[in-house]
Protein backbone atom coordinates (compact mmCIF):
# COMPACT_ATOMS: atom_id res chain seq x y z
CA UNK A 1 0.00 0.00 0.00
CA UNK A 2 1.28 3.42 -0.93
CA UNK A 3 1.94 5.62 2.17
CA UNK A 4 0.98 8.73 0.20
CA UNK A 5 -2.64 7.45 -0.22
CA UNK A 6 -3.37 7.29 3.54
CA UNK A 7 -5.19 10.40 4.70
CA UNK A 8 -3.60 12.03 7.75
CA UNK A 9 -7.06 13.27 8.90
CA UNK A 10 -8.46 9.75 9.26
CA UNK A 11 -9.39 8.76 12.82
CA UNK A 12 -11.02 5.59 14.02
CA UNK A 13 -14.16 6.44 16.02
CA UNK A 14 -14.07 3.15 17.90
CA UNK A 15 -10.83 4.22 19.60
CA UNK A 16 -12.61 6.95 21.57
CA UNK A 17 -15.74 5.51 23.31
CA UNK A 18 -16.85 8.95 24.55
CA UNK A 19 -17.71 9.90 20.96
CA UNK A 20 -20.13 7.01 20.79
CA UNK A 21 -22.35 7.93 23.75
CA UNK A 22 -24.58 11.03 23.98
CA UNK A 23 -23.15 13.49 26.48
CA UNK A 24 -26.46 14.82 27.86
CA UNK A 25 -28.14 11.45 28.56
CA UNK A 26 -30.64 11.65 25.65
CA UNK A 27 -32.37 8.45 24.65
CA UNK A 28 -32.20 9.21 20.94
CA UNK A 29 -31.50 6.51 18.40
CA UNK A 30 -27.84 6.05 17.65
CA UNK A 31 -26.58 5.54 14.14
CA UNK A 32 -24.98 2.16 13.34
CA UNK A 33 -21.51 3.63 13.46
CA UNK A 34 -22.32 5.13 16.89
CA UNK A 35 -23.31 1.83 18.53
CA UNK A 36 -20.73 0.64 21.03
CA UNK A 37 -20.78 -3.13 20.86
CA UNK A 38 -18.18 -5.78 21.11
CA UNK A 39 -19.62 -8.22 18.59
CA UNK A 40 -21.92 -8.13 15.56
CA UNK A 41 -24.46 -10.33 17.38
CA UNK A 42 -24.83 -7.78 20.16
CA UNK A 43 -25.30 -5.07 17.56
CA UNK A 44 -28.10 -7.05 15.88
CA UNK A 45 -29.63 -7.69 19.29
CA UNK A 46 -29.73 -3.95 19.92
CA UNK A 47 -31.43 -3.42 16.56
CA UNK A 48 -33.97 -6.08 17.46
CA UNK A 49 -34.65 -4.47 20.84
CA UNK A 50 -35.19 -1.06 19.25
CA UNK A 51 -37.54 -2.51 16.63
CA UNK A 52 -39.47 -4.43 19.30
CA UNK A 53 -39.79 -1.29 21.44
CA UNK A 54 -41.02 0.72 18.45
CA UNK A 55 -43.56 -1.93 17.48
CA UNK A 56 -44.74 -2.23 21.08
CA UNK A 57 -45.31 1.55 21.33
CA UNK A 58 -46.76 1.92 17.80
CA UNK A 59 -50.44 1.64 18.85
CA UNK A 60 -49.86 4.38 21.44
CA UNK A 61 -48.30 6.65 18.83
CA UNK A 62 -51.15 6.02 16.38
CA UNK A 63 -53.85 6.63 19.01
CA UNK A 64 -52.20 9.87 20.11
CA UNK A 65 -51.95 11.03 16.49
CA UNK A 66 -55.66 10.37 15.84
CA UNK A 67 -56.68 12.06 19.11
CA UNK A 68 -54.66 15.18 18.31
CA UNK A 69 -55.90 15.39 14.70
CA UNK A 70 -59.50 14.23 15.06
CA UNK A 71 -61.09 17.30 13.39
CA UNK A 72 -58.93 17.56 10.27
CA UNK A 73 -58.90 13.79 9.76
CA UNK A 74 -62.69 13.69 9.97
CA UNK A 75 -63.00 16.41 7.35
CA UNK A 76 -60.54 14.70 5.04
CA UNK A 77 -62.38 11.41 5.59
CA UNK A 78 -65.71 12.99 4.60
CA UNK A 79 -64.19 14.52 1.47
CA UNK A 80 -62.67 11.18 0.45
CA UNK A 81 -65.98 9.42 1.18
CA UNK A 82 -67.87 11.94 -0.96
CA UNK A 83 -65.43 11.49 -3.85
CA UNK A 84 -65.69 7.70 -3.65
CA UNK A 85 -69.50 7.93 -3.57
CA UNK A 86 -69.57 10.15 -6.65
CA UNK A 87 -67.22 7.78 -8.48
CA UNK A 88 -69.42 4.76 -7.64
CA UNK A 89 -72.61 6.54 -8.71
CA UNK A 90 -71.03 7.63 -11.99
CA UNK A 91 -69.83 4.07 -12.61
CA UNK A 92 -73.35 2.71 -11.96
CA UNK A 93 -74.93 5.25 -14.30
CA UNK A 94 -72.37 4.42 -16.97
CA UNK A 95 -73.03 0.68 -16.52
CA UNK A 96 -76.80 1.21 -16.83
CA UNK A 97 -76.25 3.42 -19.87
CA UNK A 98 -74.36 0.59 -21.60
CA UNK A 99 -77.35 -1.78 -21.39
CA UNK A 100 -79.09 -1.87 -24.80
CA UNK A 101 -82.44 -0.05 -25.04
CA UNK A 102 -82.28 1.26 -21.46
CA UNK A 103 -80.84 4.69 -22.33
CA UNK A 104 -83.39 5.44 -25.09
CA UNK A 105 -86.23 4.16 -22.86
CA UNK A 106 -85.18 6.43 -20.00
CA UNK A 107 -84.92 9.37 -22.43
CA UNK A 108 -88.48 8.72 -23.62
CA UNK A 109 -89.73 8.52 -20.03
CA UNK A 110 -88.04 11.85 -19.24
CA UNK A 111 -89.47 13.49 -22.36
CA UNK A 112 -92.98 12.21 -21.51
CA UNK A 113 -92.74 13.50 -17.94
CA UNK A 114 -91.51 16.90 -19.17
CA UNK A 115 -94.47 17.19 -21.56
CA UNK A 116 -96.91 16.18 -18.80
CA UNK A 117 -95.40 18.74 -16.37
CA UNK A 118 -95.73 21.58 -18.90
CA UNK A 119 -99.32 20.59 -19.70
CA UNK A 120 -100.28 20.15 -16.01
CA UNK A 121 -98.61 23.16 -14.38
CA UNK A 122 -97.39 25.73 -16.93
CA UNK A 123 -100.05 26.23 -19.62
CA UNK A 124 -102.77 27.89 -17.51
CA UNK A 125 -102.41 30.73 -15.00
CA UNK A 126 -104.43 28.90 -12.31
CA UNK A 127 -102.19 25.84 -12.50
CA UNK A 128 -99.07 28.05 -12.33
CA UNK A 129 -100.47 29.64 -9.15
CA UNK A 130 -101.17 26.16 -7.75
CA UNK A 131 -97.55 25.16 -8.49
CA UNK A 132 -96.32 28.34 -6.76
CA UNK A 133 -98.37 27.48 -3.65
CA UNK A 134 -97.01 23.92 -3.61
CA UNK A 135 -93.45 25.24 -3.85
CA UNK A 136 -94.07 27.67 -0.96
CA UNK A 137 -95.57 24.89 1.17
CA UNK A 138 -92.62 22.61 0.45
CA UNK A 139 -90.20 25.43 1.26
CA UNK A 140 -91.93 26.07 4.61
CA UNK A 141 -91.79 22.37 5.48
CA UNK A 142 -88.11 22.06 4.62
CA UNK A 143 -86.87 25.35 6.10
CA UNK A 144 -89.34 25.48 8.98
CA UNK A 145 -90.09 29.17 8.48
CA UNK A 146 -93.20 30.87 7.19
CA UNK A 147 -92.61 33.78 4.87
Amino acid sequence: MNPEMVSPDYTDETENPKLLEPSNGDTKLLLPQQLSTDSPNAQWQQYGERIATFLRDLPTYVMRFFEENKGPLGGIGLIVLALVTVKVILALVDAIDDIPLVAPTLELIGLGYGIWFVYRYLLQASSRQELSEEIKTLKERVLGTKS
